[in-house]
C-alpha cells in the first residue's frame, strides 16, 4: 500500500514545490514560473493540514480524489479541506500550470471566517463537483490572488493579518456566488436529481429499508445519484428552500400521521415500520413537529 505524504505546514508545502515562504500560515503560489517538476517530487498521495485552493491547466498532471479523477477544463477550480487526502499522477518531467492559495487553520482563528468556514460546504464536495470557471469569473479569481500576494510581500504590520483573511474571504464569498451560478446552469440535471430524489423517498418505505437498515439519510441518497452528501443538500436547498432532511422529516411525519389512524396499529410498530430505533425516540420526534405525541393527536383527531 503507497504511504501517505503528510504536509502539516505550508512552508512544508513550499519546501517541496520550491517557492519561498514569505508568511508562514499562508502562499499564493504561480506554478507557471516553477522549473520543471521531477515525477519522483510530485507524484504521490499526499494528506494535506491546511486549506488549499487550486486552479489547474493542461494535462501534464492529475489529481485523484478516492478513486476517480478530476474531469479538469482549464480555469477549474479545486477545494481541499484540512486532512484531506489527494492523489497526485504526473508525467516523467512536466512543466506546472495554474495557480494556488493554501492557508492553515491557525490564520483564521479568532476571525470571522473561522466561524463561518463551514458554512463553505464546496471545500467537501466529490471530485466531478469542482467549480467551472467563466472567463470573467477566472479574472475574478485572479484578482483575489494578487491582492493576498500583495500583502504577503508587504512589511508586516498591524493590518496584514486582517488584509489578507478579508481577501480570502471575500475570495470565497465570489466562490459562493460562481458555484450558485454553476447549479442555475445545470438547471435541468438538478430537477431531474429531485424528481427521482423524490421518487427514491417514496420508495424507500414501501421496502423493508426502514426495517433493515433504518430511517433514510441524506448520505443514502446522495450515493444513490453519486454525489457528496454536502454538494447534494446545497443543490436541493439552492432549488427547493428546503434541505433534504427536512423533505426526509416532512416524509416521515406524513406517514406518521396516515399510520395514527390504522386501526388496531400500536405507536410502537408505526415506530418500527418508520426506521425508528426506539419508540420514544419516535414519539419525541412526532411531538418536536407537531405539538402533540402520536396518541394525543390520535385523540384529538
Amino acid at each position: 500500500m503507497e504511504s501517505i505524504i503528510n504536509i502539516k505546514t505550508i512552508a512544508e508545502y513550499n519546501k517541496l514545490i520550491g517557492v519561498k515562504t514569505f508568511h508562514p500560515l499562508v502562499n499564493v503560489v504561480d506554478f507557471s514560473v516553477l522549473k520543471p517538476q521531477e515525477k519522483s517530487v510530485v507524484s504521490g498521495t499526499f494528506a494535506f493540514e491546511f486549506y488549499a485552493v487550486s486552479i489547474k491547466y493542461g494535462n501534464g498532471c492529475e489529481l485523484k480524489y478516492g478513486r476517480n479523477y478530476y474531469d479538469y477544463q482549464d480555469g477549474t477550480l479545486v477545494f481541499i479541506a484540512p486532512g484531506q487526502i489527494m492523489s497526485v499522477e504526473s508525467q516523467d518531467e512536466f512543466k506546472p500550470q495554474g495557480s494556488a492559495l493554501v492557508f492553515h487553520p491557525d490564520l483564521i482563528r479568532g476571525t470571522s471566517l473561522a466561524q463561518r468556514i463551514k458554512d463553505h460546504t464546496f471545500f467537501s464536495y466529490d471530485v466531478h463537483e469542482a467549480l467551472h470557471l467563466s472567463e470573467n469569473e477566472l479574472q475574478i479569481v485572479m484578482e483575489c490572488f494578487k491582492k493576498i500576494e500583495f500583502e504577503l510581500k508587504q512589511p508586516v504590520d498591524k493590518h496584514s493579518k486582517h488584509l489578507i483573511v478579508s481577501n480570502i474571504e471575500l475570495f470565497l464569498s465570489y466562490c459562493v456566488r460562481f458555484y450558485d451560478r454553476q447549479f442555475i446552469t445545470r438547471d435541468n440535471n438538478n430537477a431531474d436529481i429531485l424528481t427521482k430524489f423524490e421518487s427514491l423517498l417514496n420508495s424507500y418505505f414501501e421496502t423493508e429499508n426502514p426495517q433493515k437498515i433504518g430511517m433514510p439519510t441524506v448520505t443514502y441518497f446522495a450515493d444513490q445519484f453519486h454525489l457528496s452528501a454536502n454538494y447534494f443538500g446545497d443543490l436541493v436547498k439552492k432549488e427547493t428552500g428546503k434541505t433534504p432532511l427536512e423533505y426526509i422529516q416532512l416524509k416521515i411525519l406524513d406517514l406518521a400521521k396516515e399510520k395514527i389512524f390504522t386501526p388496531g396499529k400500536s405507536v410502537n410498530e408505526i415506530a418500527y415500520e418508520l426506521g425508528f430505533k426506539y419508540p420514544q425516540h419516535f414519539s419525541r420526534f412526532f411531538k418536536q413537529h407537531v405539538g402533540y405525541s402520536p396518541k394525543e393527536y390520535r385523540q384529538q383527531n
